[in-house]
């Protein structure tokens, strides 16, 4: 036997950690962080409770907008507006002339039907539907025109007719009455995007937020993260007490937006249900859809693990032993 193997025989003895005990190690390292993390926030509440705090509040933000918008957007979906023209007329022409011009459109392939009210009949609507009885019981004269209500015999033909009927020089002004519908759609297309485009910012100011938090943590353990480094901690060892402690604040921060939507659409939501049922549409109550909660905190969750890893790969490679 040589001398070289009775020295490997006889000396130290080195050993692998086996795939198994690796794993082990791993899964307790994680618990313990997270474990140590959850300690830590809880051992300070007013400060935990604060952030979590602004963190719900930019997050609850764009949500009760973005549901806000949906319900309107179903709210509108129930109007119909009939394909008709409302044609003013001028002050000028008479209700018997009116009239007749009733039965010369109605004679018309394009029209459908024609409906006519008088400037009386409707300032006796308008009394009864505004609420300004006394104000306008104290005009000298009657303001409103007569008016002829046109259907169109085909939908397509609205705009036509419309134009056509708006170069009659008995005609004060022709409103297509499915226009505005047209255009409150593109409102609410518009104010779609607008609300993805602050949700995106206040997104943005959560992983701001939680980076600046981390930040002071990790500045406030640089000693005990120089000493796992002396003795030969990885990066990913120390970065992971940072990535559960901005977990538990996103966590958080996403259990107080979901409180804070429902109590927003408690306090907001029989009011809009009864506004919505004079305009005639569905009478549901108004509300945060039932999977609003978890999708914040889920939300909140990511948006933590985002702005931590950010905070700690940026600040953990300044804290190197000497």
């Amino acid at each position: 036997m040589s001398r070289e193997r009775v020295l490997r025989r006889d000396g130290a003895i080195s050993s692998r950690a086996g795939l198994l005990d690796r794993g082990r190690a791993w899964l307790s390292h994680h618990r313990d962080s997270a474990a140590d993390s959850l300690g830590r926030l809880l051992a300070r509440p007013l400060g935990s409770l604060l952030t979590c705090l602004a963190i719900g509040i930019v997050l609850a933000l764009p949500a009760v907008l973005a549901q806000a918008l949906e319900e309107f957007r179903q709210l509108s979906g129930d109007w119909q507006a009939p394909d008709r023209i409302s044609l003013f007329l001028r002050e000028s022409v008479s209700e018997e002339a009116a009239l007749a011009w009733r039965e010369e459109l109605e004679a018309l392939p394009a029209v459908a039907r024609v409906d006519f009210l008088s400037r009386d009949d409707a300032l006796v609507e308008f009394r009864e539907l505004s609420g300004f009885a006394d104000v306008l019981d104290g005009l000298e004269q009657n303001p409103l025109p007569h008016l002829l209500l046109v259907a169109p015999a085909a939908s397509e033909q609205a705009a036509q007719l419309r134009a056509r009927l708006l170069r009659d020089e008995r005609v004060a002004e022709a409103v297509l009455d499915s226009a505005w519908l047209a255009r409150l759609q593109q409102l609410t297309d518009l104010g779609r995007r607008v609300v993805w485009v602050l949700g995106g910012l206040l997104l943005l100011g959560v992983v701001l937020i939680l980076g600046n938090t981390l930040r002071l943590a990790i500045e406030s353990r640089r000693e005990e993260i120089l000493v796992v480094k002396l003795v030969g901690g990885s990066d990913a060892f120390v970065r992971r007490p940072f990535l559960y402690t901005g977990l538990w604040y996103g966590v958080g921060g996403g259990l107080c937006a979901g409180l804070l939507v429902v109590a927003v659409f408690a306090l907001v939501g029989p009011a809009a249900t009864e506004l919505a049922a004079l305009y005639g549409a569905r009478s549901s109550p108004l509300g945060p859809e039932p999977m609003a909660i978890p999708y914040l905190v889920l939300l909140g969750a990511l948006l933590g693990l985002a702005g931590a890893w950010l905070a700690v790969s940026r600040h953990l490679g300044e804290i190197e032993p000497s």
